[in-house]
């Protein structure tokens, strides 16, 4: 059953996305506000790598806030580049070691219902955000992937109204991929 706490975690997620698109530096409150809602809701349905999540988020948002607000909350386009294959290679085996060692973690030590698939979530959201920060292009691939996977581990545990929102980032997650690719060829939108 979907709890009062879900829906307005949601709903502060629409709120976010929307503002954020928009470019506003109010899509920060509504961030930190959702993030420290679905550390309880994780914490609750015994997803503790996303509950773990949740506190990196929330540095994360407190500091885009802080720097927004340094910046006077104005943005340009931002440019935007590819990763060598190297880099690409280097970042999946990262991402593969750390899910593993978190995921043995959290298997061995807590009673975590879905270890491994909690913490490729937690490992690929990682990646991802680093990547995101870093104008790599690649960070939307990371996003879509962890979209897939947290749309149906959230889902498993019946966290509906959850995986619906993973379902609209997956939607954000492929236009921005689109839109970052046509940012890397000026002569796209020619």
């Amino acid at each position: 059953m979907t709890s009062p706490i879900e829906w307005v975690a949601v709903l502060l997620g629409i709120a976010n996305i929307i503002l954020l698109v928009r470019r506003s530096i109010w899509n920060f409150p509504c961030g930190i506000a959702m993030v420290i809602l679905y550390f309880f809701i994780f914490r609750e349905a015994q997803l503790y790598s996303d509950m773990v999540l949740q506190l990196f988020f929330l540095v994360v948002q407190s500091w885009g806030w802080w720097a927004w607000i340094q910046a006077g909350g104005s943005h340009g386009p931002v440019e935007v580049e590819r990763m060598e294959d190297g880099e690409r290679i280097m970042w999946l085996f990262a991402v593969a070691v750390f899910t593993a060692i978190w995921g043995l973690a959290m298997a061995r030590f807590t009673d975590a219902v879905a270890p491994w698939w909690d913490a490729a979530v937690a490992m690929g959201s990682i990646a991802a955000q680093i990547l995101l920060v870093r104008r790599k292009i690649e960070n939307w691939m990371g996003w879509i992937a962890v979209d897939v996977v947290a749309i149906l581990l959230y889902a498993s545990r019946d966290l509906w109204l959850t995986a619906g929102l993973y379902v609209l980032f997956l939607v954000i997650s492929i236009i921005g991929l689109l839109e970052w690719q046509r940012a890397e060829d000026p002569m796209a939108g020619d």
